[in-house]
């Protein structure tokens, strides 16, 4: 209760728009992991966990090198959806139903 209260009372927040000097960088970083560096990097290193598990004989490192190539290629995308400070556009569609919840209690 005192949760959903807090939602509807809740002040919006509001991301700060500095740091423009820094986005050719993060430009750069994007496209080396993304493109064709990145995919030589993350298809390495999953090569690297198949030859690894199989010397081994452990599926583990294989799911590492698996899981470390994914996770590289795909950093970019999860860094920018965890530190962009925007509601998708189906959020706006459940505030009426959050606010008649709270006007219900």
């Amino acid at each position: 209760m005192i949760g959903l209260l807090a939602l509807v009372i809740a002040e919006p927040s509001l991301a700060g728009t500095g740091g423009d000097e820094f986005s050719d960088v993060w430009t750069t970083i994007k496209d080396w992991t993304q493109g064709t560096l990145g995919r030589v990097v993350a298809g390495s290193m999953i090569l690297v966990g198949i030859i690894s598990g199989v010397a081994r004989q452990s599926l583990m490192a294989f799911a590492i090198g698996i899981g470390g190539g994914i996770g590289l290629y795909n950093a970019p995308t999860i860094i920018e959806s965890i530190l962009t400070a925007t509601v998708p556009e189906g959020g706006a569609a459940i505030l009426p139903a959050v606010e008649a919840l709270a006007s219900a209690a």
